[in-house]
């Protein structure tokens, strides 16, 4: 199993999700994010007390961007082929092999990555119930 490249610390500046104005109020409001737009909106002004708003300060570092917790990034496979431009970023990238795959290409790439020395996220997914 190949070890990360990148062993930077990964910071997140906020876990919590940022809540839409008033949805904790009213039912029919979802929780997902949008920008507070009326006149007199306590929210768009930034009064205190109010939930925070979505800043460009909350972003995270360039370095670490899109690192999953095991420092490797996560490259989408559909067939075996796509495991050849894993080759030589094996220790910056891992394959994840996607949701419509079939069992029988997943063992395929189950079985290429182990000979080309390539992580993959999701191995046991999907395969252990069938055999």
């Amino acid at each position: 199993m190949p070890t990360p490249a990148k062993s930077q610390k990964i910071i997140k500046k906020r876990l919590a999700p940022f809540l839409r104005q008033q949805a904790d109020r009213h039912k029919r409001i979802p929780n997902t994010w949008r920008s507070p737009k009326g006149i007199d909106s306590r929210m768009r002004r930034r009064f205190k007390g109010t939930r925070p708003n979505v800043k460009i300060g909350y972003g995270s570092n360039k370095t670490t961007k899109h690192l999953r917790p095991n420092h490797f990034y996560t490259f989408l496979v559909q067939n075996v082929s796509d495991l050849e431009v894993l080759l030589m970023h094996n220790r910056t990238h891992a394959a994840e092999i996607g949701h419509s795959v079939s069992f029988k290409t997943r063992k395929q790439i189950i079985e290429r990555a182990a000979q080309l020395d390539i992580k993959v996220t999701n191995a046991h997914a999907r395969v252990r119930h069938e055999e």
